[in-house]
């Protein structure tokens, strides 16, 4: 029923500097050095948690290695966090969002690739790309959805415990239909992103009651303004966040008839949000700062920054936001609604007997974090990397996609079929693949977008 192929290395260049002491095709081979081939249990599945983009790819690959795998997906479809921003257009094109493997299987029943430089949208994503891949017969009847992931362990083991650790499979604790399940598997994939997990407001990044009592109030993400318009026609809207999330949620709220807008960001100025502008190397993400920049300019939008939200208050007027400004404590005018782009975090909270190596800050895999850290790395600059940055003194634990990246936000959706490439190669006893790398990504990143004064539609990274 499944067929196993090989797919070949295009380009390879994995010499990046890497602070873990492990085996690397950066130095050389000799005997006391070789890696042992990892050895999946037959009796049990790979387990991959999450049906988006990059779990599905994960399968993607394991289907065409011939392995048996499990995906289980917490909503009642594939890619349901794409939903809730499926109305945003991507900045990279179709050729940066397609899984080699993804296509390979795609192609052979039939598929058509979409133009590769067209930027697509998030819908387009899930229904030209996503939905096709899932129904495909390797993969479709694979999928468990509504399952809910409370819990992962090593069976008989709890995570004190090291005798025979490796040998035993892991068992995943689910919930499904309030039923709850054990679920036994060789390795575990981990693509739960973080899009699910949002930052709150406050500047110290801590939730508070006052903060969770106000959520019919709070958006969380990039709205669909244009299927929101009761909701924010004539009211007092506060975005939260100096990306490009936010920049994007003002550009698509402006086009409202009446609209108060409040930019609150903690840049030590503006004009740090706008970009290169007009020297930007892409004109179109350019031209996106400019937009924002004549906004700002021609008072459609009120500006507080530096400004660090400490209080949300509840009154009859409207919610008051207390904080940090420029000049010391500083209370805002009173606003309708707020709208956060500030960023996710992981949920590591079902993984709390799995033994894991996560950075202490950015809350990425400790290794990769060096590689990723946005105080010095943006997405064009990310080196390639692959299992050997990802894996966790757990064997055969690994988690991929934006949830790898922790909180840091230059995140690819390239880098996270490029990860699970490497993994599935290395799962499946493929070393030489897998410590070989073949993201080819442009100088400038594919931060790109095709944004014109006339487009109507939101944009990201």
């Amino acid at each position: 029923m499944q067929i196993k192929l090989n797919v070949k290395s295009q380009t390879s260049s994995c010499c990046a500097p890497s602070p873990k002491p492990a085996t690397s095709c950066c130095e050389p081979t000799v005997e006391t050095n070789k890696e042992t081939p990892f050895q999946l249990n037959s009796d049990y599945p790979v387990a991959i948690l999450g049906a988006g983009p990059v779990g599905l790819a994960a399968a993607a690959h394991l289907a065409i290695a011939g392995e048996s795998f499990i995906v289980l997906e917490k909503g009642a479809d594939i890619a349901e966090n794409i939903k809730s921003w499926q109305h945003v257009r991507l900045f990279s094109p179709w050729q940066y969002n397609v899984d080699k493997a993804a296509k390979q299987l795609l192609l052979a029943v039939g598929w058509e690739m979409p133009q590769e430089d067209v930027l697509p949208t998030g819908q387009e994503i899930r229904e030209a790309y996503l939905q096709p891949l899932a129904n495909l017969p390797k993969i479709k009847p694979f999928i468990s959805f509504k399952t809910t992931v409370v819990g992962i362990s090593k069976k008989n083991h709890d995570k004190m415990k090291s005798a025979h650790r490796n040998k035993a499979p892991f068992v995943i604790y689910t919930e499904q239909n309030g039923e709850t399940k054990r679920i036994l598997a060789s390795a575990v994939i981990d693509a739960t992103g973080t899009w699910a997990s949002p930052n709150p407001v406050h500047a110290d990044n801590v939730w508070t009651a006052t903060e969770q009592k106000l959520a019919d109030n709070i958006f969380y993400g990039i709205p669909n303004v244009e299927s929101l318009k009761e909701r924010y026609n004539g009211k007092r809207v506060a975005v939260i966040g100096g990306g490009h999330s936010a920049i994007n949620t003002i550009l698509d709220l402006e086009k409202l008839v009446d609209v108060e807008i409040t930019w609150i960001l903690r840049k030590k100025r503006v004009e740090d949000a706008y970009g290169g502008e007009e020297k930007d190397a892409l004109a179109a993400r350019g031209e996106l700062g400019s937009r924002i920049h004549a906004l700002v300019d021609e008072g459609k939008v009120k500006v507080f920054t530096p400004f660090f939200i400490e209080e949300l208050l509840q009154t009859s007027g409207g919610i008051i936001i207390k904080g940090e400004g420029p000049n010391g404590e500083q209370q805002l005018p009173a606003v309708d609604e707020l709208i956060a782009n500030t960023g996710s975090r992981p949920d590591f909270s079902f993984l709390k007997e799995i033994r894991l190596s996560i950075d202490a800050a950015v809350e990425s895999v400790e290794t990769l974090a060096p590689l990723i850290d946005p105080n010095e790395h943006s997405c064009g600059t990310v080196r390639p990397h692959g299992e050997l940055e990802l894996c966790h003194p757990e064997t055969g634990f690994y988690i991929v996609g934006m949830k790898s990246y922790g909180r840091a936000s230059t995140f690819l959706m390239a880098t996270g079929y490029e990860q699970v490439r490497s993994v599935v190669a290395y799962l499946t006893g493929d070393i030489e693949a897998a410590r070989k790398v073949e993201l080819d990504l442009p100088e400038t990143g594919v931060c790109s977008l095709d944004l014109s004064s006339s487009n109507t539609q939101s944009t990201c990274c």
